[in-house]
């Protein structure tokens, strides 16, 4: 045997036992990082939304796999006020608790993954399969329809996909039915970014006479977060008719909605921008409703946006509002001192007796925070809007109510065509409209 060949065998020989530690050896020093990871992303998960408490009831940790429960309960703050009522301690409902079982195969190759659906054999930490059911206090559990399938990388991160075959259930009356589903969410809690990506079925519930329909969801989006304490990134949702029915009778709904929103961070500014297009099903007595919407926000201090979304979470379920804007004014003041601008480019409003057009632009210059009041904030702002109204919308609304034709009457909307318009400005406490100067008093606010 020459001396080339037994190198080359030698090297197929160390490389076949550098393999067969990674399979053999490496699912037992893994199972303790991938058991870590799986505890981190839902703790993480907890944290962002700030009312869960997530506890590990068990962890059965094998050589190959191993198999864990965690429980995910509704802590005392503003969520479970909102879900409990707010007539009272005699209108607190028991909340149930979310119970996610998983079972886990790890290892840098999860070979033990292949015996099961949906196996894979990527390198990562490991792979596992976890279903969901909802318990509540009297011991009674249901089970909720789906497998969730997660990769757990290398580095902690965690790839999730929620998978919904068709199917239907039927309880006491009500039935659901549910066509193919699958939801994909990659979370990384070292660094809190977030992908996520679904498309849900046509699906529907029916309790009697009453009926709730949607066709088609599907939505995409990333978010990274901030120092500020908000996560910036983009969202896309489309909607495919929603249907509401009650006592047999259509009561409204969408034929369809597009939303597409995105915020961003330049320096300490935030910017943000909006499109909206909804287009509602025949409302009784009225006929379809359509919107469309392109609207942005440039240049908000990041910093006081933070502090006041903060002071807004903090007000409770139910907050007094008096008491909230005492507590949000100082907030709401530095927001407002550090200047931005707001525009409506696009709001154009789509009914059987026209279109209703607007064009809105509202500028606030930056001041000295230390010396802003309310009255200097007359002199900072600068406005426009551009505002276009059918004549047979203007002439249904005076039919129903005389005192709308005053606006016309006053010459705030002018008749140009089949329309009627307003074009108005505002700067430095000068109110225009339609040409016509109407001073603001100071001394009014």
């Amino acid at each position: 045997m020459s001396k080339k060949v037994f190198i080359v065998k030698k090297s197929i020989v160390a490389l076949l036992v550098v393999l067969a530690l990674v399979i053999i050896v490496s699912p037992g020093i893994l199972g303790r990082l991938a058991e870590k990871s799986v505890d981190d992303n839902l703790n993480w998960a907890a944290a962002e939304s700030g009312d869960l408490v997530v506890s590990s009831e068990s962890f059965d940790r094998g050589w190959f796999s191993s198999d864990g429960q965690h429980r995910v309960e509704i802590r005392d703050g503003n969520l479970q006020a909102m879900l409990q009522g707010r007539g009272g301690p005699d209108d607190d409902i028991d909340l149930p608790v979310l119970v996610i079982n998983t079972h886990l195969d790890h290892g840098l190759i999860p070979v033990s993954s292949m015996a099961r659906e949906k196996g894979s054999l990527a390198p990562g930490l490991g792979s596992a399969v976890s279903t969901l059911s909802v318990e509540f206090k009297n011991g009674e559990s249901v089970e909720i329809p789906g497998k969730i399938y997660s990769k757990i990388g290398l580095t902690g991160e965690l790839r999730s996909s929620y998978v919904l075959e068709a199917g239907s259930r039927e309880d006491d009356g009500t039935t659901a039915t549910w066509e193919e589903t699958e939801i994909d969410v990659t979370t990384n809690p070292s660094t809190g970014d977030v992908e996520f990506e679904g498309k849900v079925g046509a699906f529907s519930i029916a309790d009697g006479a009453d009926l709730f329909a949607v066709d088609a969801l599907a939505f995409s989006g990333r978010q990274e977060p901030t120092k500020f304490g908000f996560g910036v990134g983009d969202m896309k949702l489309e909607l495919d008719t929603l249907s509401i029915s009650s006592n047999g009778v259509k009561a409204g709904g969408l034929k369809r909605m597009n939303l597409d929103a995105e915020t961003r961070l330049n320096g300490d500014r935030l910017s943000a921008r909006t499109t909206l297009e909804m287009q509602s099903q025949a409302i009784p007595q009225f006929g379809e409703l359509t919107v469309l919407a392109d609207i942005n926000l440039e240049g908000a201090d990041a910093a006081a946006v933070g502090a006041l979304q903060t002071s807004l979470e903090a007000q409770g379920a139910n907050p007094d509002p008096g008491q909230m804007f005492a507590t949000v004014e100082d907030d709401l003041k530095r927001l407002l001192a550090s200047g931005f601008e707001l525009r409506f480019d696009q709001l154009d409003i789509t009914m059987p007796m026209g279109t209703v057009t607007s064009k809105i632009n509202l500028k606030v210059a930056e001041e000295d925070a230390a010396t802003f009041e309310w009255t200097t904030l007359l002199l900072a702002t600068e406005a426009s809007a551009d505002i276009s109204v059918p004549e047979a919308l203007i002439d249904m609304a005076t039919a129903m109510n005389p005192q709308a034709g005053a606006a016309v009457g006053m010459g705030f909307l002018q008749k140009s065509g089949d329309v009627y318009e307003m074009k108005a400005e505002y700067k430095k406490g000068l109110l225009t409209i339609n040409g016509a100067p109407m001073p603001i008093p100071m001394g009014a606010f």
